[in-house]
């Protein structure tokens, strides 16, 4: 898996902090001391906010220089996300596959969101050139019975204020098949009769705007997903994993019965090799007798 990187959508940098004043504990606490021990801890406190600033101006030259890399190298993976995306398109059903592997996103699917991602081809995570201010994610469907769309797309991009925000899409859902509304229906009737709530629809993501900084869905699969789909693709079927279990204790449940019956079978000739015994010992003594 590849690492993950800070979120593209933080801010990177960090003002110069003041020389912190003494309170007033401190400046009681020190009043006992001679004058020149408190005028030279003064001083030091003065000198180490210096070099602390000198490390955070390092530390945001290291983030620039660490920017430089990744536009480097995510020009550099173009080409193989394209020949990887290409091959992926060959494999039925790879992408919905992928999501009900993954712990995370499998929690925000229901039966009907796994229906309609049967009908996805393609997914795309670009980042934008500069990388800090953003990325985007597209998804790719075929003709399906439940929106008009080919693509649905969510971007990611700090505004104006350098605030981050988010757009999408607008699903064009053919009549009835408003899968967030039908979720919405279902969360209604779930509140009435029990007090569990269901879990929304997956396309509700392309309509929450409401915490862009904080997009955990969107986060997990740029930095989780996007890298490196074919170990989450290649997931074993836990219920295939439980049956091949239930199987192979079926299969030690037969072999002890198997075992039992040759147990008894073996005292059943001992008890008739014991009366075969006693019944040549019989026809002795009556001989005797004779």
């Amino acid at each position: 898996m590849a690492p993950k990187r800070q979120s593209p959508l933080l801010p990177q940098k960090k003002k110069p902090r003041p020389p912190p004043a003494l309170g007033p504990e401190e400046t009681s606490a020190s009043a006992g001391l001679p004058k020149k021990g408190e005028k030279e801890q003064q001083e030091a406190i003065e000198h180490i906010d210096e070099v602390q600033n000198e490390i955070d101006r390092l530390n945001e030259q290291a983030s620039e220089e660490i920017l430089k890399v990744e536009q480097k190298y995510n020009k550099l993976r173009q080409p193989f996300f394209q020949k990887r995306s290409e091959l992926i398109a060959k494999i039925p059903n790879f992408w919905v596959t992928t999501f009900v592997n993954h712990p995370q996103v499998s929690a925000l699917l229901g039966e009907e969101d796994e229906e309609a991602l049967h009908y996805l081809t393609r997914v795309e995570v670009t980042e934008f050139e500069d990388i800090k201010s953003g990325y985007r994610i597209d998804f790719y469907f075929d003709e399906n019975p439940y929106f008009e769309n080919k693509v649905l797309s969510k971007e990611f991009h700090l505004n104006e204020s350098g605030d981050p925000s988010s757009k999408s899409t607008e699903i064009k859902w053919k009549s009835g098949k408003d899968l967030t509304k039908r979720s919405s229906q279902t969360q209604n009737k779930a509140s009435r009769k029990r007090q569990h709530e269901e879990p929304e629809s997956f396309f509700t993501w392309f309509t929450d705007h409401s915490d862009a900084g904080a997009d955990e869905l969107g986060e997990v699969i740029k930095d989780d997903i996007w890298p490196n789909p074919l170990q989450y693709y290649l997931v074993p079927d836990m219920d295939d994993e439980e049956g091949e279990g239930e199987e192979d204790d079926d299969d030690d449940e037969e072999e002890e019965g198997l075992e039992d019956i040759d147990e008894e079978g073996d005292e059943d000739e001992g008890e008739e090799d014991e009366d075969d015994d006693e019944g040549e010992e019989g026809e002795e003594d009556e001989g005797e007798d004779d």
